[in-house]
């Protein structure tokens, strides 16, 4: 039995015919013979009877109809109970995000849904790579996950807003001999050694394209997936790394250029599978989202990490620049 052939049973009890509850639920008669017969199915002992021309409720039927008022009653309490779920702005919304995403986006959103009546997040790092992100849609109601520019597409199982379209830029000591140039080619830094990320994550088919666009494999000496670690190894002279232009911290022994020849751009992006916006809560997490993306790109001069002054040494700028 379901809601539906419950109803028609309390209302045929009211109304004393089948015509009378067709034209209450704007149904023809056929239709509900049909459900009333489906619910009989059901029920070991007769629900309805013949007297004269009308069909009438038994006792059982009268028992059942009067328990369809129960069932009404507690469903309409239940749809109540989850209208206020959804509507409810304060409730929970966890939100998970590689690292560097999380670095930038996690205290603007502790900031600005800080006052009363705000969502209470749920923050968590995942650090993963780029195919199982979408698998963590099942966990959390929000995912910023990040894939290159040319990569494939985010599943159809999930719905996607890009919250930024970062460039990859080449870090390096500011005393570096190409620390001078305004950008760098693949020729430029194919004989160089390489700190990158593990296989698997994104980063990692940019480095490939390097090394295609320059004709020749490149020397990969580090494998390390946080980009605070990769500045520090980059610092002490481990070698070059490609690194986010908007989501690092500056630091301040490195510089970043950026590269010709290859498109070097990620896209940060809010992960989430359709239902779970259906939370007022979660929207409202979704929008400081999207207002700390515009922060983050209002902030973008056009010029990556400067080569200015670094260790007391001033680095020059290419004269073509």
């Amino acid at each position: 039995m379901d809601e539906r052939q419950l109803k028609i049973l309390r209302e045929l009890g009211e109304l004393g015919s089948v015509t009378a509850v067709a034209e209450a639920l704007l149904v023809t008669p056929s239709a509900i013979s049909q459900q009333l017969r489906l619910l009989q199915r059901a029920i070991p002992v007769p629900l309805t009877e013949r007297q004269g021309r009308r069909l009438v409720l038994t006792d059982a039927g009268q028992a059942l109809a009067g328990a369809a008022v129960e069932v009404e009653t507690a469903l309409a309490r239940a749809r109540h109970t989850v209208d206020e779920f959804l509507d409810r702005p304060d409730g929970e919304v966890s939100v998970a995000a590689f690292h560097s995403a999380g670095a930038t986006f996690f205290p603007p959103l502790l900031r600005g849904l800080a006052g009363p009546g705000s969502p209470v997040l749920a923050l968590a790092d995942e650090d993963v790579a780029q195919d199982d992100f979408p698998r963590l849609t099942r966990e959390y109601d929000l995912v910023l996950a990040h894939r290159l520019d040319h990569a494939p597409p985010w599943p159809r199982t999930v719905t996607v807003t890009t919250l930024l379209r970062e460039p990859l830029d080449v870090a390096m000591p500011a005393d570096h001999p190409l620390a001078a140039k305004r950008r760098v080619s693949p020729r430029d830094v194919a004989d160089q050694p390489w700190i990158t990320v593990h296989d698997g994550f994104p980063v990692m088919a940019t480095i490939e394209a390097i090394a295609a666009a320059a004709g020749r494999p490149l020397h990969l000496a580090h494998r390390i997936n946080e980009f605070a670690v990769v500045a520090e190894v980059v610092a002490a002279g481990g070698g070059l790394a490609l690194m986010p232009r908007w989501t690092t911290r500056p630091h301040p022994a490195l510089v970043l250029k950026p590269l010709s020849g290859v498109q070097a751009r990620r896209h940060i992006d809010a992960l989430h599978r359709p239902e779970r916006t259906a939370r007022k809560a979660v929207r409202t997490v979704l929008a400081e989202l999207r207002r700390a993306a515009r922060t983050i790109q209002a902030r973008d001069t056009g010029e990556p990490w400067p080569a200015l002054e670094a260790h007391g040494t001033s680095v020059r700028p290419d004269p073509d620049r």
